[in-house]
């Protein structure tokens, strides 16, 4: 099975859910990553119950803060 994640394609022996994938596709700090699916977002304590589907197409997200000078 086929996926995008983030921009590159990675193929899977079987489904996984979202917390899987994060493991799969070693995902810097998985505690603190945003996921959407298919341009939408997935809710935290959703990541079990998600699954991965063929085609779908995966973003991981980090939120950066900044300061000013």
């Amino acid at each position: 099975m086929k996926v995008q994640v983030n921009g590159e394609e990675l193929v899977l022996d079987k489904p996984v859910n979202i917390k899987e994938l994060l493991v799969l596709a070693k995902a810097e700090q998985p505690d603190y990553v945003t996921v959407q699916k298919n341009g939408q977002f997935v809710e935290r304590d959703k990541f079990e119950e998600t699954v991965v589907s063929e085609g779908d197409t995966i973003e991981f997200l980090y939120f950066m803060g900044g300061g000013s000078r």
